[in-house]
């Protein structure tokens, strides 16, 4: 069974999930900033925060690489992709 978190991603556009990506990113920064001036309390947090930049851009690889295959396919397949993804 997927996790909670990775569920949530799945089920988000692309454009969420790039607009996500960047809000995390700026997060991110923003504890890398506060851990060099010695104001970062929670540390965890920063870990926390790299895990989930790594899931959105796998999320982002997944969908990449899905799009890709499907323009590859001939178009016999193509059409038996589409009703597979329906029948999710």
């Amino acid at each position: 069974m997927a996790k909670p978190a990775a569920q949530a991603l799945r089920d988000l556009s692309d454009a969420e999930l790039v607009e996500r990506l960047a809000q995390t990113k700026e997060e991110l920064f923003n504890l890398r900033f506060q851990h060099v001036t010695g104001q970062l309390e929670n540390h965890a947090r920063l870990a926390h925060v790299k895990t989930d930049v790594a899931r959105l851009h796998t999320e982002l690889r997944i969908r990449e690489i899905a799009a890709a295959e499907a323009l590859a396919a001939p178009p016999e397949r193509r059409r038996a992709g589409e009703n597979e993804e329906r029948a999710r």
